[in-house]
């Protein structure tokens, strides 16, 4: 995927719009270009027959060259808009599917309010090169009149124009070039700011607590300010483009006036050619000036379309199967030599229908396990296998439909608590028996509208330990062959921790269940607890046995 595969895909998509817009604006320009002519023809005519009626004959062909200039510019700038925002669209459209992919890869190194940026402001730059097009092309067929009209009336000044018109061009070309590098360097601080400013917003409450508001603003303001300069730049980039190309055209203007004055002094046109020449004259100023106004939209198109092409040719973080996981699933999972970040060959094996408690201190082995488990990420090296099919030849969804990691930070969704539960379910049966075991039921009943309570974005309107109970029962409703939960009880109390861990052992009674947690809790209900240090099992047993090892009390009771 490259910047200009972009930049087709956005104008060939549009190709009908795009082409109807294209031929009314050329219209409208070919009839503004008439105007001057026709007043000349009024003049010459009107002064050569001394007639009222050739007056008034030319009068009737000015007014429907109006007609045609006034309804061209409409409906062709109609046609203009839905091809930018429909090209816009398709644009984000692309960026959502890449970012959404099963096999990701797109949000690498970028945050989430620069995806944001890119698919908002970068799409809509792209989009406007549909908007912008139509005009160049409009511009180049009002040239294209005016040199035929210049020529019929003269040689000189219509080979002026058609001379003149490729080094105004390149021009245009050469002083966008510094607008279009500086355009991409301020979206991408802009970008930055964004992303950062998301952040931010999303962990306020987090950053309150630590006492670390002005850590967090002071990084802003740099950000912001960095953002500013590239701003600044980019617009004198453009104050430089635009006050360039006026002077050029303005000259290009006075070159053509002089040239057809002097050949009225000489009386080698008439009195009606010289007002149409002027006219013409006056008239290059718009086309020229249009090519200014493209060649800018362009040169930002060009800087927006590089970036959005460097997302949809993000790398995968992993590459999709096309097997399929054996039906009916058992849930036995392997690992053999699994290598990934901290792990070191990691071999691990869960039992169909097992509880298993996975203890890592190390919050970088517990990512890394979780990555592995849910094809985050391939390993390195190694396999990871479910019911004796190796995870990496499967597809995607299929392979995380059969396991599901529930994140320790899951978010919720805007909306009714229970659909927040329902919309993940396996079957409409499994909604109340879910929310009872993780005991969102009594969350729901300290609401004022019980499930039917509407949450606020993020489900803000509730606490860490309410969310958590809600998100878990979200996860169990999927009623998924292998579930993996990662610290799903860490902000609930111990009384309900110890009732939330009796009732995700009846409800995932049969199924493979990973939990990957330090809470006492929800060990003591597992069959087999293992140990994960320095990347490979240390220990294996039962937590009653390990609570006697000095090092698992301190990564479990502490």
């Amino acid at each position: 995927m490259k910047q200009r595969t972009v930049l087709a895909g956005a104008v060939l998509g549009q190709f009908r719009p795009l082409s109807l817009a294209a031929l009314l604006t050329a219209s409208h320009q070919a009839a503004e270009a008439l105007v001057p002519v026709v007043i000349g023809v009024v003049i010459d005519r009107a002064i050569e027959d001394g007639s009222t009626a050739t007056l008034v004959r030319w009068l009737i062909v000015l007014a429907a060259v109006f007609a045609v200039l006034s309804y061209s510019f409409r409906f062709g700038a109609r046609f203009g808009e839905r091809a930018a925002e429909q090209a816009a669209h398709e644009a984000r459209l692309a960026l959502t599917r890449r970012v959404l992919a099963p096999h990701a890869g797109a949000e690498a190194g970028r945050l989430p309010g620069v995806l944001a940026d890119i698919a908002t402001g970068d799409a809509e730059r792209v989009g406007t090169l549909n908007r912008s097009l139509p005009y160049g092309l409009a511009a180049l067929a009002g040239l294209v009149v005016t040199a035929v009209v210049l020529l019929r009336i003269s040689v000189p000044l219509g080979l002026l124009v058609l001379l003149g018109a490729p080094p105004l061009l390149w021009v245009a070309h050469l002083l966008g070039r510094p607008l279009e590098r500086r355009s991409g360097a301020e979206r991408e601080r802009a970008a930055h700011a964004v992303g950062i400013a998301t952040d931010l917003i999303a962990g306020l409450r987090v950053l309150k607590g630590l006492g670390a508001e002005r850590v967090a603003v002071d990084r802003y303001r740099r950000t912001s300010r960095e953002a500013l300069t590239a701003t600044v730049r980019a617009a004198w980039a453009q104050a430089w483009h635009d006050g360039g190309m006026l002077a050029v055209n303005g000259l290009f203007l006075v070159l053509v006036a002089l040239v057809g004055g002097r050949l009225a002094a000489d009386g080698r046109i008439t009195v009606g050619e010289l007002v149409a020449a002027v006219g013409l004259a006056q008239y290059l100023l718009g086309p020229l000036s249009m090519f200014s106004w493209v060649n800018g939209e362009f040169a930002q198109a060009r800087a927006s379309a590089a970036r959005i092409a460097a997302v949809l040719a993000a790398p995968p973080a992993v590459r999709g199967g096309t097997g399929t996981v054996p039906r009916p699933v058992r849930g036995a999972l392997r690992l053999r030599g699994v290598t990934h970040a901290d792990l070191r060959g990691l071999d691990l094996d869960v039992p169909a229908g097992q509880f298993l408690g996975v203890v890592a201190p190390d919050p970088a082995t517990a990512t890394a396990l979780l990555d592995c488990l849910g094809r985050a990420v391939d390993p390195a090296s190694g396999v990871v296998e479910l019911d004796g099919v190796a995870l990496s030849t499967v597809d995607i969804d299929d392979a995380r439909a059969v396991v599901l990691v529930a994140a320790h930070d899951a978010e919720l969704f805007e909306g009714r608590l229970g659909d927040n539960v329902a919309a993940a379910a396996g079957s409409p049966d499994r909604v109340v028996p879910a929310l009872a075991a993780a005991g969102a039921d009594e969350v729901a009943g300290a609401l004022p509208h019980g499930v039917d309570t509407v949450l606020t974005e993020r489900a803000r309107s509730l606490s860490g330990g309410q969310k958590q109970r809600v998100a878990l029962a979200r996860a169990l409703a999927t009623d998924a062959p292998v579930l993996v939960l990662h610290d799903p009880t860490t902000a609930i109390d111990a009384v309900t921790e110890a009732a939330v861990a009796d009732g995700l052992r009846r409800m995932r009674s049969g199924r493979t269940t990973v939990v990957v947690t330090t809470s006492p809790a929800l060990l003591a209900v597992a069959d087999r607890v293992v140990v994960l240090a320095d990347g490979a099992v240390r220990a294996d047993s039962t937590h009653r046995s390990l609570v006697d090892d000095a090092d698992y009390r301190a990564a479990v009771l502490s």
